[in-house]
């Protein structure tokens, strides 16, 4: 289980991810289209790009929604493999937490 599943367990959210619990491989147009429904079934209103993923497959899952009428936002970027650079909020265990929490809570108020 990840951290952004033990996230989603303790808070109430489900967590999915475009590429599984792999970051190893790519996305097809299958797992696109499948992310794009679900996020508009769901009405979610923010998405969000693993600072360690390239992010041209969520942005193609944002295209895909926008493309069924569904508006989705790209929340920002979330670290999950990785710290932030030295001299960031995100360059220690903690920081990095409380960067994804503060990154996640902003995206789904609309901030």
């Amino acid at each position: 289980m990840t951290h952004f599943q033990y996230f989603g367990e303790a808070y109430g959210f489900e967590v999915r991810g475009l590429q599984g619990l792999s970051t190893e491989t790519e996305a097809g147009t299958a797992d696109i289209r499948e992310m794009a429904d679900f996020i508009v079934e769901r009405d979610i209103r923010a998405i969000f790009i693993e600072t360690s993923v390239p992010d041209r497959s969520i942005q193609a899952v944002q295209a895909a929604a926008i493309a069924r009428g569904h508006q989705v936002e790209i929340g920002g970027e979330l670290y999950s493999d990785a710290l932030g650079s030295p001299g960031t909020q995100a360059e220690t265990y903690i920081g990095m937490l409380e960067y994804n929490i503060n990154t996640i809570v902003s995206a789904l108020l609309g901030e």
